[in-house]
Formats: C-alpha cells, sequence, structure tokens
C-alpha cells in the first residue's frame, strides 16, 4: 500500500478543523489567570506548570468531541501529523529554560512558557499554509513582553487572558 504524495498529505493535515489543540489551550490559559486571580504566586505558578503541561492531554481529549480523535487509527501515518507532534514535544522541552528562571524568579513563569509554548505555531502555519500560525506567535509574544513590564504585580493574570485572547482570535481564523 503506497502512501499519499506529500502534497496530498499536507492537503489533508491543512483540511482539518483545528480546533482540539487551540481550545485545550484556551482552557489552561483560562485556569492560570484564574488561579492568578486568588492564589498567591508560588501556587499559581504550580497551577500554570499543571496547567499547561495538560494542554496536550486536554487535546487529545477534546479532539475525541471535535471529530479530529487524535487517537483514532489510520490506514497510514500523516508526515504533517508527526511534524505537528515534533513541534508539541518541542515546546514541552523548553520547560528547561523556563524552570531555572522560575527557580530564581517565579514571576518569570508567565513570560517564559507563555512565549516559549507559542513557538509551535510557526511551523504550523508553515504546514496549512496560513497566516493565522504567524499571527499567534508573533501577537503572544508581543503581548507577553508588553504586559511583562506594564503590568508586573499582574503577570499570572494579564499574560495567561491575553494569550487566551489570542487562542479566542486563532479558532475564529
Amino acid at each position: 500500500m503506497s502512501h499519499p504524495s506529500l502534497e496530498a498529505q499536507r492537503a489533508e493535515f491543512s483540511s482539518r478543523r483545528f480546533l482540539a489543540m487551540p481550545l485545550a489551550g484556551t482552557i489552561a490559559w483560562l485556569s492560570v489567570a484564574i488561579a492568578g486571580s486568588f492564589l498567591a504566586t508560588y501556587n499559581a505558578a504550580i497551577i500554570l506548570f499543571v496547567a499547561t503541561g495538560m494542554i496536550v492531554y486536554l487535546g487529545i481529549f477534546i479532539s475525541k468531541f471535535t471529530g479530529e480523535d487524535f487517537g483514532k487509527k489510520k490506514a497510514y501515518r500523516n508526515t504533517f501529523d508527526s511534524l505537528f507532534f515534533h513541534g508539541v514535544g518541542m515546546s514541552l522541552l523548553v520547560y528547561a529554560i523556563a524552570i531555572p528562571f522560575f527557580l530564581i524568579d517565579y514571576t518569570s513563569l508567565p513570560l517564559t512558557v507563555g512565549f516559549l509554548t507559542g513557538l509551535m505555531w510557526i511551523p504550523m502555519s508553515w504546514i496549512i499554509q496560513h497566516w493565522v500560525g504567524i499571527f499567534h506567535t508573533v501577537a503572544r509574544t508581543l503581548s507577553i513582553v508588553v504586559l511583562w513590564y506594564w503590568l508586573p504585580d499582574q503577570r499570572f493574570v494579564a499574560i495567561p487572558l491575553a494569550i487566551v485572547v489570542i487562542y479566542l482570535i486563532t479558532i475564529s481564523s
């Protein structure tokens, strides 16, 4: 059995809804914003670690309801599925940068994790040949940096809420 060409695989990958992972990200970052509103900084940081670490698993769960079903067996493995999940893996590995900064300054976490986990949208934009991934990464990066300096006492609320807004714009695009 031969696999479809890369262009056919890209077309198939690009025709999907792409709701599960952005919805999971939205839920995770919203939970961080809520925790940041009520909890001490250290406790909000722990919630940020847990919530962002669960985005992939939450996305897999949500995918069963959006029709994307990441766990469903397929006749072949789409090359772009592999590239996407490698991007997810890359985003998880950047905790190696976030954790040392966290140990020095708890409030660094929304900046580092918010920025670093948003990088996976750049290859996504290339795969689907759509501007939305570039928009997501650039808007996310700029808003995180601006809010980091502008609202230092609200980093665990303002930055996650900005990420949620960017996710909502991404989902609607």
